[in-house]
């Protein structure tokens, strides 16, 4: 995605394009969103996060991320990975769509989980549906000019 480009590039079709991709994300993340306040934690896409935000050492860890790729329009869990100081490796965080990161909390319970992932999720559909209208409007924009 084209995120924080200088517009010089870009295309119309490829905006839309962006839009597109950043809204089947958001709608795919909002199926997540749903499984995550209606089913139980335990045997969701999310159960590996809760585990290791819940369970492991926050002596040794503070953070926890899921790493998420939308596939056939649907959230994929591939990888979940503690972080204790430093930053995440590039190939991991551009291998992936979107992700979302918790702090550990050793002793979590369920609904807390619930709660705390589903306001990351609900901002990370936000911002990719404010992507989606970005890229629109640039669009349009570009094709309002070139109509001129």
């Amino acid at each position: 995605m084209t995120r924080g480009g200088d517009g010089s590039s870009e295309q119309p079709a490829d905006l839309r394009e962006e839009a597109a991709e950043c809204e089947e994300i958001a709608d795919a993340l909002e199926n997540l969103l749903e499984e995550l306040r209606d089913e139980e934690v335990k045997g969701s896409r999310l159960e590996g996060l809760f585990d290791q935000a819940s369970s492991s050492n926050p002596n040794i860890w503070n953070i926890v991320s899921a790493f998420i790729d939308v596939e056939d329009g649907e959230a994929v869990v591939t990888d979940e990975s503690k972080l204790a100081q430093g930053s995440w490796a590039p190939e991991i965080v551009e291998g992936c769509d979107t992700m979302i990161t918790l702090d550990i909390e050793y002793g979590m319970m369920p609904d807390e989980f619930k709660y705390t992932a589903g306001k990351k999720l609900s901002r990370r559909i936000e911002e990719f549906r404010a992507d989606a209208a970005e890229a629109r409007a640039k669009a349009d924009d570009l094709e309002d000019d070139a109509d001129d």
